[in-house]
């Protein structure tokens, strides 16, 4: 069982030998580095209109940087694996100093900006989230320089159940989709019978059946068996315990509820509102993670979560007595990458393609091996 456990949290890949195996062997990019920028830019402008439109979101601005005190801060995984940059502003000779950290993701900060720009019942925003995450290993889809539509939405307590995050997913997918035949009507070149569409909808599964066909496998391998049958996957409930001891992943206990108790359509109790989009990319030939998303806890399952996972102390930040004190919304929301969407909807088979960022150079050379084209 160790390689279930190691298998809980980061990418997954920890050698370059392993990146070289993943990395095609015949690849030879559909759009060259200028028509690449100019789907990259056409994409983001679909996106970003139809997601507004579909969830009724407001376009806002997001922090780069946050004060420590505030506790909102995403640290992504509950076993303390990745850990955000800190350092320390004198400022006024310190006598006035603060002690900020770089983001990880914005998923914290949303939901108290929801009461900061007074968004009601069904309303919502997204942001052009920009982080920063040092303790990724750099392969072919995980970066440091993160860059994600990070977006929230006002709900009742009543849209609490899966029935309601299921037609957010499906408007989210219909997003995605159309955003690909945007793509292949501008630019022509990205029709090939080599790479297969997105299939027209999206299969929903819970990572306790999944474990149910795969009992033997981890995390990662299940997802990408998964794939295999169905191209498109909604994985729901991402951090509760399943049958074999362990959970899908180590969902953080402060934003995605994982803990509520659900029924699957077979009638069998599962548990968790949140889930990950997942799609086969036929580039890579590898599971591709487009999004993470969630109906967020409430007082009582944020409570249940930080007990879980050994964390009440958190209780003390103040975005969770926010949450406690019912002082901001109930709400879903989730972040969807924007150079990983790049990738796929490009038919990319490195991040790098559609993103400037840091690689080593062990990773450079090995593209520049394959023809592949790391922007620097």
């Amino acid at each position: 069982m160790e390689n279930k456990k190691a298998d809980l949290a980061g990418p997954g890949i920890g050698n370059y030998a392993d990146v070289e195996k993943i990395l095609p062997k015949d690849y030879t990019s559909l759009l060259d580095p200028k028509e690449t920028q100019n789907a990259v830019t056409a994409v983001k402008q679909y996106i970003e209109e139809h997601l507004c439109k579909e969830l009724n979101l407001m376009r806002v601005e997001c922090p780069l940087i946050v004060d420590v005190k505030s506790g909102v801060n995403d640290y992504l995984d509950r076993d303390g694996s990745r850990t955000p940059i800190q350092f320390h502003i004198k400022n006024d000779y310190d006598k006035h100093p603060i002690d900020a950290q770089v983001v990880q993701a914005a998923t914290k900060w949303k939901r108290m900006a929801l009461k900061q720009f007074g968004m009601k019942v069904g309303e919502g925003l997204y942001t052009d989230m920009r982080a920063v995450r040092k303790d990724y290993f750099l392969d072919h889809d995980h970066s440091a320089y993160v860059d994600q539509w990070d977006w929230e939405r006002v709900i009742t307590k009543e849209d609490r159940n899966l029935q309601f995050l299921t037609g957010v997913v499906e408007k989210i997918w219909k997003v995605l989709k159309g955003s690909e035949e945007h793509a292949m009507k501008l630019f022509p070149k990205l029709k090939s019978n080599k790479y297969p569409n997105l299939p027209d909808t999206i299969k929903f599964l819970h990572a306790e059946e999944i474990l149910e066909r795969f009992p033997d496998l981890p995390r990662k391998q299940r997802e990408t068996e998964i794939l295999k049958i169905f191209p498109a996957v909604f994985i729901y409930g991402i951090g509760w315990t399943l049958a074999d001891g362990y959970p899908h992943e180590m969902r953080a206990a402060d934003y995605d509820d994982w803990v509520t108790p659900t029924v699957s359509k077979s009638g069998k109790p599962m548990h968790g509102l949140n889930g990950d989009i997942l799609v086969w990319n036929s580039v890579t030939q590898r599971r591709h993670e487009l999004t993470s998303m969630g109906i967020r806890v409430n007082a009582e399952t944020l409570k249940q979560q930080l007990e879980l996972t050994n964390q009440l102390d958190f209780l003390n930040f103040p975005y969770h007595k926010a949450i406690i004190n019912n002082d901001i919304p109930l709400s879903i929301g989730g972040g969807i990458g924007q150079s990983r969407t790049y990738m796929y909807l490009l038919k990319k088979a490195h991040l790098g393609e559609t993103s400037v960022t840091v690689w080593p150079q062990i990773l450079k050379d090995m593209c520049r091996n394959k023809h592949i084209n790391v922007l620097e």
